[in-house]
């Protein structure tokens, strides 16, 4: 029985299911992004954080899953978040009509490396009633590479992270160690905005902090990233902004520090008087520990955090995951 077993990661983005998987127990030989910052972010943790993973390859899914996989067969897990825009309502939903879904590529990358396990993230619209048909075409390959699927919908809040955040995960297993698996359980104890936030909105002094902290008393709505053709440094669409606004959250744009000692918060219809999220409030919102770097100016940081996927959740996932294999490793 191994006492450590491999992964490899397809978007890896900015790190947030390579931590909680790395947290859980796997190490990763090889994380594929073809964002630049987003690489230079994964390069900047490992190195400053002695993480220890393997290679971190700025390249395409595509062109990975046709000509990369050799050093990589029989790794433990293959994980990855494909692009959500397909299966999203923003995105329009079109499936496997969107030159954006890479789920094709991960299946390519999937049969070649024949993991273990396999582990995917995505958006809730996936689980629609018109992406049936989709769903059953990937458990069919799944199968027919020799696994069996679970799918489960998972909000992030049930695992510490102060936001809804609603993901789908797909789980493939061999049937004889999917037996052992099971879903984590939530843990609860989400904390409130103003909770999570307190003391990094206090950073500067702000005599308003405590009361703000009262009045920002709920979860966050899910935070929204963009692509590099849509979305800037703002917490999302008019409704969202909204949600933000009845949090005491000016939500049209981010913020460079704290507020100052004698920032004023009041009850009008407008957004000015209340106070902006800065990157590391939002990638704390985003389940990101405190000492996890990102590189690049406050869009592209921005970027990185809003499209991430919660470590806690890939963390409880994960352990998961190496817990069935474990126990059919015992065997």
């Amino acid at each position: 029985m191994t006492d450590q077993y491999t992964s490899i990661e397809l978007c890896a983005g900015a790190g947030g299911q390579a931590l909680g998987l790395h947290l859980a127990g796997f190490r990763h030989e090889l994380l594929v992004e073809l964002d630049e910052h987003a690489c230079k972010t994964l390069e900047l943790n490992n190195e400053l954080h002695s993480l220890g993973w393997g290679k971190i390859s700025r390249r395409c899914v595509i062109e990975f899953s046709k000509n990369g996989t050799d050093p990589y067969h029989n790794v433990d897990l293959v994980a990855g978040g494909v692009p959500c825009p397909p299966f999203s309502k923003a995105g329009g939903q079109l499936g496997k009509n969107d030159e954006r879904d890479l789920f094709p590529a991960a299946l390519n990358v999937i049969k070649k490396c024949k993991p273990r396990a396999v582990m995917l993230e995505n958006v809730r619209g996936l689980l629609d009633p018109k992406f049936d048909s989709y769903r059953a075409e990937l458990e069919e390959s799944l199968r027919s590479f020799g696994y069996e699927v679970k799918w489960k919908l998972l909000n992030a809040c049930d695992y510490g992270v102060p936001q809804l955040r609603p993901r789908v995960i797909l789980v493939a297993l061999p049937a004889e160690i999917m037996n052992s698996f099971s879903w984590p359980e939530p843990v609860g104890g989400a904390p409130t905005v103003g909770d999570a936030l307190h003391d990094l909105m206090a950073a500067d002094g702000w005599e308003g902090a405590d009361a703000w902290r009262h009045r920002a008393n709920k979860i966050a709505p899910t935070l929204v990233g963009g692509s590099k053709k849509h979305g800037g440094p703002d917490l999302g669409p008019t409704r969202a902004k909204r949600e933000w606004r009845e949090l005491y959250v000016n939500g049209h744009r981010l913020g460079n520090t704290a507020p100052e000692k004698d920032f004023s918060v009041s009850d009008r219809e407008g957004y000015d008087d209340m106070p902006y999220l800065t990157t590391r409030m939002a990638a704390r919102i985003q389940g990101f520990p405190d000492w996890w770097e990102f590189f690049g100016k406050k869009t592209a940081s921005y970027r990185q955090i809003g499209n991430a996927f919660p470590a806690p959740v890939a963390e409880a996932v994960g352990r998961q995951v190496i817990s069935a294999l474990r126990q059919f490793d015992s065997k």
